[in-house]
C-alpha cells in the first residue's frame, strides 16, 4: 500500500489538510493513503517528524505549507513546486514524476513556480537578507523545514515533493520581534502579542498584512488538497527518488 506522509510546521497549514482536531508532534491518520504530522517550526522538528513517519511505514514524504518569496515577482498565494531543495550546501532531489503529475491536476488560475527552493536555519525577516539569500543560492523561495524532510527522504530512497504557497513577498517580512510571541506550532501568545503592540515593537498594520498573506497562502494550499487529494496523488509515483 502506498502511504504519503505530509509534514507541516504550522497548525494553520495542517488545517488545510484536515478539519479534524490535529495533535501536535505525532502522526495523524487522514485516510488509507495519507498521514499527517504537525511538527512545529524548524529543521530539527521537521526531521523528527519525517523520521517518525518513516518508522510508521510511509512510502513517500511531502513538505506542505508556506514559504517566503526570494523572487520579487512572487506574491502571496503563488504556489512553489520546486525541482530541488538546497539544504546545507547540498541540492536534494524532488521526484519529478510526482511533482509534474501534481502540477497537472491543479486549477489553471493558480500561479505555479518551479525552480529551486532553499532552506534557512532561522526565519528570514529582512528584505536585504532575502535578496542576499536569493543571490547566493539562486532560489526563488525559502522555508525552514523542506530541506530536512528532503534529506530524510533521500537517505531512505523514497519519493519527496515540496508544496509551498508564498505567504510573504520579498518586500515584506514578519517583524523579528513577533517571533517571541509565537508558539512552536505557529499559534500566538495573546498577552505577549498585546505587550509587543503596546511597546510598538510590532505594528497593527504589519499584523494585518501578515493575515492577508496567510489567507492567500492557505486558500492555495486548500485548493491543492481539493484538486489532488490528501495523498497529493502519489499512489502511482515511480518509487525511485528522482
Amino acid at each position: 500500500m502506498y502511504v504519503t506522509g505530509l509534514v507541516t510546521a504550522l497548525r494553520a497549514e495542517a488545517s488545510c489538510v484536515s478539519s479534524m482536531s490535529i495533535p501536535f508532534n505525532e502522526m495523524m491518520q487522514i485516510n488509507d493513503h495519507a498521514v499527517l504530522w504537525l511538527s512545529g517550526m524548524g529543521a530539527e522538528a521537521a526531521r523528527t517528524a519525517a523520521e517518525g513517519l518513516l518508522r510508521q511505514g510511509v512510502t513517500a514524504l511531502a513538505s506542505y505549507g508556506v514559504a517566503g518569496a526570494l523572487d520579487p515577482r512572487l506574491k502571496p498565494g503563488d504556489l512553489v513546486l520546486p525541482g530541488a531543495i538546497i539544504h546545507s550546501a547540498d541540492q536534494l532531489p524532488v521526484n519529478m514524476t510526482w511533482r509534474d503529475r501534481l502540477q497537472r491536476l491543479l486549477p489553471t488560475d493558480i500561479t505555479v513556480i518551479n525552480g529551486v527552493m532553499t532552506d534557512s536555519a532561522v526565519p528570514v525577516t529582512d528584505e536585504n537578507a532575502k535578496m542576499d539569500l536569493a543571490r547566493f543560492t539562486g532560489a526563488c523561495a525559502v522555508d525552514m523545514e523542506s530541506g530536512a524532510i528532503a534529506a530524510v527522504a533521500a537517505k531512505a530512497g523514497i519519493p519527496f515533493v515540496a508544496v509551498r504557497a508564498i505567504v510573504d513577498p520579498v518586500q515584506f517580512s514578519p517583524p523579528q520581534a513577533l517571533l517571541s510571541a509565537v508558539y512552536p506550532d505557529g499559534g500566538v501568545n495573546p498577552l505577549r502579542l498585546m505587550a509587543l503592540l503596546l511597546k510598538r515593537s510590532v505594528h497593527l498594520r504589519a499584523l494585518m498584512q501578515m493575515g492577508i498573506g496567510m489567507h492567500a497562502a492557505r486558500k492555495t494550499l486548500s485548493r491543492v488538497i481539493q484538486s489532488a487529494g490528501v495523498g497529493l496523488d502519489s499512489q502511482e509515483t515511480d518509487r525511485s527518488v528522482a
